[in-house]
């Protein structure tokens, strides 16, 4: 009893001992947060990354400690980032995969302790940062890239970095920036603590502000040509597109028992659209885009959604894209499908169609399903779609398309594809029936930021919304409110120049990687802590026999 009164009095000294660290990490999560949308305050990023400098920088910060620390720092994030997870299926899966996201920044943590005595540490933390990015858009079941930091900044003017090296790179900038700053104070605390006459070294502030010097460098460089390009600059040829948000009877895991009615929205409100056409209210769009699961009734398979759609396709004298769950040939009795986007021409019914590449753990596919099915009763909601393959791009009125499906756009590789392959225009066909609006709008951020990226107007289709149509230089042209009809009738151009990002971001993100496995490498060459320890621990071992 004695010695279980000890443990828990130096425990409670030591969580005592490290409150000042818990609460600035707590903070820092909170900032962090309130970088992305639906919030969009986007220099707290900065700051956010300036206080776990401060954090991870102390000398008593242990590894053992700083993953704490940054364990802390990744749930004070990520729980109130998602909430919507839980929005319709309960606290636990918003709970469980936000702790299990926040173990991500906690490794980060213990890897900065690590390279924390290295000459311009900011630079090593802010490539170990962009190691556990790609490491949490990688593993588990594919990775879950919600809540990179670039997707916070499509408001802020870095976000031409993105055309660079895409989100990878924009990450990277604004971790080293924040970091940076951080140094150029602790090196400013340090001077005015100094007793006058003593030896100060090399200034601490070069580096740091190097590197923030050559970012606001990069930035004004990249930034007028990102800017050109969104004003519509330039001899691309102007063609106008046609949105259509059908919006469902109610929100909610019950979305697919609403298909006939939420596929007849869709056909109506396009109806309405060929109205305004006819009356000269809008103009004649070249082609329609719908939503994903705007037809969970496989048109391919049923006649009457087939008429349906073909009724809507011929009213607007346009193809459509209609976003459909289609039949595939499954495993005994397992109902699989392909989650597709068909270009639906008007008198001549389907044409070409993108098959979902990326399909959604937990959602549309469940991962050990006799294992998770024990943990949630909704387990069993979760689809059979399988993956397609293709080139990502489909041809509307001759127009080459690039179709990131919902999902999808979160990866950098499927619009890079589809882009690489010959896309004018980026459509992002989206499904959120089942989340909340502050979810659309953290999704619209990936849309935002892959125009940038890939220099191309970005068309956003939602059931519920929020639809959208972005310029090359992330600004909204047009959108909708959410949860409710409406078509969007907007011009834009095609455009076919590549930039660095699509010809290369695979590199730029190797050589960000490189960098962060590189400085724990130099750190333990550099000190040689790691070699010593192990030998020391050795003797201990060897005396104690």
């Amino acid at each position: 009893m004695a010695e279980t009164d000890s443990r828990t009095k130096r425990f409670g000294r030591a969580v005592v001992n490290r409150l000042p660290q818990l609460g600035v990490s707590i903070v820092a999560g909170v900032l962090l947060c309130l970088s992305f949308p639906p919030f969009g305050w986007w220099p707290l990023a900065y700051l956010a990354f300036a206080l776990m400098a401060w954090v991870l920088m102390r000398g008593t910060a242990t590894a053992r400690g700083a993953f704490g620390y940054g364990f802390v720092f990744g749930a004070a994030f990520y729980l109130p980032l998602l909430p919507w997870v839980g929005a319709f299926v309960g606290p636990v899966p918003w709970i469980g995969l936000s702790l299990a996201e926040a173990v991500f920044p906690g490794l980060f943590g213990a890897a900065a302790v690590l390279v924390r005595r290295l000459p311009g540490w900011p630079l090593w933390f802010a490539g170990l940062w962009s190691l556990q990015e790609w490491l949490k858009s990688t593993v588990p079941f594919g990775g879950f890239p919600w809540g990179v930091v670039a997707y916070g900044q499509t408001e802020s003017p870095l976000r031409s970095i993105a055309q660079l090296g895409g989100a990878p790179l924009l990450s990277f900038v604004v971790v080293l920036v924040g970091f940076s700053l951080a140094a150029i104070v602790f090196a400013i605390v340090d001077w005015w603590r100094r007793p006058a006459g003593a030896d100060s070294g090399p200034p601490a502030v070069v580096v740091p502000g190097v590197c923030i010097a050559a970012v606001l460098l990069v930035t004004a460089l990249t930034w007028p040509h990102v800017r050109q390009s969104g004003i519509g600059a330039g001899d691309d040829q102007p063609i106008t597109v046609a949105v259509v948000q059908g919006n469902v009877p109610r929100l909610g895991l019950d979305f697919n028992t609403q298909r006939r009615e939420v596929l007849e929205n869709h056909v109506e409100e396009t109806m309405r659209l060929a109205r305004d056409v006819r009356e000269g209210r809008a103009p004649q769009p070249m082609f329609v885009i719908w939503p994903e699961n705007s037809s969970d009734i496989d048109p391919l398979a049923n006649p009457d959604a087939a008429e349906l759609i073909s009724g809507a396709a011929a009213a607007i004298r346009a193809p459509i894209m209609v976003g459909a769950v289609v039949a595939a040939d499954g495993a005994g009795d397992t109902p699989a499908a392909t989650n597709s986007v068909i270009v639906w021409n008007p008198g001549s019914g389907p044409d070409e169609r993108h098959d979902k590449q990326i399909v959604q753990p937990f959602g549309e596919y469940l991962p050990w399903r006799s294992f998770f099915r024990h943990l949630s009763p909704h387990a069993d909601r979760a689809g059979y779609f399988i993956p397609g393959d293709g080139t990502g791009v489909v041809h509307a009125a001759g127009v080459p398309v690039g179709v990131a499906t919902c999902w999808e756009v979160i990866f950098d590789r499927a619009p890079r594809e589809s882009v690489r392959n010959g896309a004018q225009l980026l459509a992002v066909p989206s499904n959120n029936a089942t989340f909340t609006e502050s979810m659309s709008e953290q999704q619209l951020a990936f849309a935002r930021l892959r125009a940038v990226e890939h220099d191309r107007y970005v068309v956003v289709a939602g059931t519920t919304g929020i639809s959208a149509v972005i310029a090359p230089d992330g600004r909204e042209l047009a959108r909708t409110a959410f949860y409710e009809p409406a078509y969007l009738d907007q011009s834009v151009r095609l455009k076919t120049q590549l930039t660095i990002a699509t010809r290369w971001g695979p590199l730029v993100e190797g050589l960000l990687i490189a960098l962060g496995l590189g400085s724990v490498v130099i750190a333990i060459l550099h000190n040689g802590g790691f070699v010593r320890r192990r030998a020391h621990g050795d003797d201990k071992d060897r005396g104690a026999t």
